[in-house]
């Protein structure tokens, strides 16, 4: 590959990673105004990483964890977002959705340069498996900033999906707690607080 080739690969990727602005997510802006699109969530959760480095456990590599953030979300340019929380929460996860997101990171990471196309792929394999300390922590990032997004917007994506606090724990707080202990007690006594203020049905 020519140097002029392997310009024309990184700017391929760079400009196709750009349709990630237009990926709307189901959690709003801190001030409740407007949906979050996919590149704004994959930049906080980078400087989430940033600022509550001091919370990741011994070994964490917050390089490698913001890395990961801001790729994290890509694949989402051919699967769109899935939100955890809607009717449709099953999906999340299930061998379709996880099917599907493989098919696009073979694609848009293959825009690469091979040797880029391979090192960003792992990158993305390893923050999927969520197995390595890195991993864990990027993930309990990415669950805790939506808690914090719908706390600060009045409930968010809790209203409009009408959870509850149990399937908050289940489905989020098991996660961030793996993964930042200190963060889930400080985020969950927050958490409890807005539900149990919401009345029976919380």
């Amino acid at each position: 590959m020519t140097g002029a080739d392997r310009l024309a690969a990184q700017f391929a990727f760079l400009n196709e990673a750009d349709r990630l602005k237009s990926v709307l997510r189901a959690t709003t802006l801190c001030d409740g105004s407007r949906r979050e699109n996919s590149g704004e969530h994959s930049w906080h959760l980078a400087l989430y990483a940033m600022v509550l480095a001091d919370q990741a456990p011994e070994g964490v590599q917050i390089g490698r964890v913001i890395r990961m953030l801001l790729i994290h979300d890509l694949v989402e340019i051919d699967v769109g977002d899935v939100p955890i929380h809607s009717a449709n929460g099953a999906a999340h996860a299930s061998a379709d959705t996880v099917a599907a997101e493989q098919r696009a990171a073979e694609r848009i990471f293959g825009l690469l340069p091979p040797d880029q196309a391979a090192d960003f792929r792992a990158l993305w394999d390893e923050f999927e498996a969520a197995a390595t300390p890195d991993a864990v922590f990027a993930k309990a990032l990415d669950r805790v900033q939506p808690v914090m997004a719908n706390l600060q917007s009045g409930g968010g994506t809790w209203v409009t999906y009408d959870v509850t606090y149990d399937q908050l724990q289940t489905r989020v707080g098991a996660k961030v707690a793996r993964g930042a202990p200190a963060i889930w007690d400080w985020v969950r006594e927050r958490a409890a607080a807005w539900f149990a203020g919401r009345g029976p049905a919380a």
